[in-house]
């Protein structure tokens, strides 16, 4: 085995020294480099050494910021004075910035599919990128212990699909429910049986802190969507996936944007428009939900009354009566009528009380 020698070493470990001691608050000088090399690795250098390959370094590319100090020396022979340099205050610019990585961290955070040995992983992985005075502030960082059943193969998964997408390839998997006893266990075929979909993959996206599969039950014709959490046992196989122009709904091809405005839930079936009244302070609501596209109209001084172009109804359904104290479902009818039946079951329930 080729080993490497302690000189040729010391550029990695200086690379290294400066991404876990240095940031743009955080700044080292070379005899800062040169101590810490020696409490690190046992390496006793001397400074040009260590300028020498931090040049090398910033000629290989690594961002790598610096001062230079300039000031006049004299020689006392002569009298002469000589211009030198000095340089100091090295830190190293990190691929992200502390609120990049903030920011990644508290969507792992946020996300509802991982499990928690995963999610732990990754958020230890996020918090190296940056240097150890970031991974010091965010330290007490964690998720919550494991509460949901959620399939271990999540991010085996994602790579199947990654794979899948990129080759028109077919997948095949079990997609399972919770059971009784709390536990995820296959869905079952008309014989009760455990049921392998067959699938033609198109995108995977995230709503609502969990991640899909948005694709095409090989059985049916229109879009389904999966939770990718709920999926255990996936292969990749040999088949080509079904064109996405032989799909109802994807016939004019598959905008993710519009697709997400239109199924907020991810409930499968067609779109339709949707017109609904709503209280005035429920307008950034409604524009996180349904984005910018939709049609507002003034409907007195505390109402609006709100159009949205194209809506998957089952979703809108539930939507309405997340908000049902503050709208009201007004076309189409079918939907207006199914919300308020919708609130008199839920009356009913509590009509004992």
């Amino acid at each position: 085995m080729y080993t490497m020698q302690p000189k040729k070493l010391l550029i990695l470990q200086i690379l290294d020294i400066l991404r876990k001691y240095s940031d743009e608050n955080h700044r080292l000088s070379q005899k800062e480099i040169a101590d810490l090399l020696e409490k690190e690795y046992g390496s006793t250098v001397e400074r040009k050494a260590v300028k020498r390959n931090l040049m090398d370094l910033i000629d290989y590319g690594y961002l790598i910021e610096y001062d230079e100090i300039k000031r006049s020396t004299s020689n006392r022979a002569t009298g002469d004075q000589k211009d030198t340099s000095k340089l100091s205050g090295f830190y190293l610019v990190h691929d992200f910035s502390e609120g990049e990585l903030r920011l990644l961290i508290d969507g792992v955070l946020s996300s509802r599919q991982l499990p928690y040995q995963q999610s732990q992983a990754l958020i230890r992985k996020l918090k190296d990128l940056g240097s150890r005075y970031f991974s010091a502030r965010v330290r007490r960082v964690h998720t919550l212990p494991e509460s949901v059943p959620r399939s271990q193969q999540i991010f085996l998964n994602i790579e199947i699909l990654d794979e899948a997408i990129d080759r028109n390839r077919q997948v095949e998997f079990y997609y399972n429910e919770i059971g009784l006893d709390k536990r995820l266990h296959p869905k079952q075929d008309r014989h009760h049986r455990p049921r392998r979909y067959v699938v033609n993959p198109y995108q995977m996206a995230s709503a609502n802190g969990r991640y899909y599969l948005i694709g095409n039950d090989d059985y049916f014709s229109d879009v389904t969507h999966y939770r990718i959490d709920r999926i255990t046992e996936m292969h990749l196989l040999d088949t080509e996936r079904k064109p996405i122009r032989d799909v109802i709904g994807l016939e004019n091809g598959f905008s993710l944007p519009r697709h997400m405005a239109e199924h907020i839930y991810m409930f499968s079936g067609e779109s339709e428009r949707a017109v609904f009244r709503a209280k005035r302070f429920l307008l950034n609501d409604v524009i996180d939900w349904f984005g910018t596209d939709v049609t507002i109209k003034a409907d007195g001084d505390e109402s609006v009354i709100v159009t949205v172009p194209s809506v998957n109804l089952q979703a809108m359904r539930k939507w309405a009566l997340q908000y049902a104290l503050y709208t009201e479902m007004l076309e189409p009818e079918e939907l207006a009528q199914g919300v308020r039946e919708d609130i008199r079951a839920a009356a009913e329930n509590y009509a004992s009380l």
